[in-house]
């Protein structure tokens, strides 16, 4: 059988980096892609058998091809430290690994568990990210800060495996904000140089909301479906809201040093 690669990518995340290792114990390689983490995550992962490499994080896209780089097996699996292989998976790799794959890259669906249940609608099911099972030299990531594409480089096709992995995006709500925030302030970068206006800023949240509530039937999904699009529609608002901000670059108020009244205070 052709042998395997696994890269994951880490800052910070030692809640969820044994559980992701875990589901790939069964590759041959398990490389973590990490970036200065301060809590630990690269040492559980270095204790669990993976190969720790330090890439300073310039945005995703440039990530994931720096951990690319840094698997020496032909075929790679993509996992991010929210996400779990499943055994349905696992087989579905192994058998193809045993033969001759028919592409070079494959989509794989992630089945999404948010708020104690599993969601189905929201546009998070059946959910794709980019090829996330492919031959080393068949794909590269445009270098891009956050939501990154890819670029094939073979002629083939991609594939779509059958089974899904897991993907638990959030913990707690304070990963919901902590992941608007982050994004948002990462997705300013893809909007560079474009003048924008508060009220582009409202438009552009208000149709993330409703096309993740209605048009792919978050409310479906109860309240996580509500949450799911709210925290699109913040990540989406304050993404426009800080590029705003920085075209605008107000300035603070200033004003004289106070003194007393009178003259200087006694000593």
């Amino acid at each position: 059988m052709q042998k395997v690669s696994v890269y994951i990518i880490a800052y910070n995340e030692a809640g969820k980096i044994a559980a992701t290792i875990n589901s790939v114990l069964w590759a041959d390689e398990i490389i973590l892609a990490d970036s200065a983490s301060t809590d630990g995550t690269d040492r559980i992962a270095a204790d669990m058998g993976a190969r720790v490499v330090q890439i300073p994080f310039e945005g995703f896209g440039h990530l994931r091809n720096r951990a690319i780089a840094a698997c020496t097996h032909e075929w790679i699996v993509s996992i991010d430290t929210d996400e779990q292989c499943t055994p349905e998976v696992r087989d579905e790799i192994v058998a193809l690994l045993a033969g001759s794959p028919a592409h070079d890259a494959y989509l794989v669906p992630r089945r999404n568990y948010f708020m104690g249940q599993w969601v189905t609608h929201s546009g998070w099911y059946p959910n794709f990210r980019q090829p996330q099972f492919f031959r080393k030299s068949a794909m590269k990531y445009v270098e891009s800060p956050v939501h990154e594409g890819y670029e094939l480089l073979t002629s083939k096709p991609v594939g779509r495996l059958q089974h899904a992995i897991w993907q638990v995006p959030f913990r707690n709500f304070e990963e919901v904000l902590k992941k608007a925030n982050r994004y948002s302030t990462l997705g300013v970068l893809k909007i560079a140089g474009k003048r924008v206006s508060m009220g582009q800023a409202l438009a552009h949240g208000l149709w993330s909301f409703i096309k993740h509530y209605i048009f792919k039937k978050g409310f479906l999904d109860g309240w996580p479906g509500f949450v799911i699009a709210l925290g699109n529609f913040e990540g989406t608002f304050y993404r426009y809201a800080k590029r705003y901000e920085e075209q605008e670059s107000w300035p603070l108020p200033t004003q004289a040093p106070l003194r007393r009244p009178g003259g200087s205070p006694s000593a």
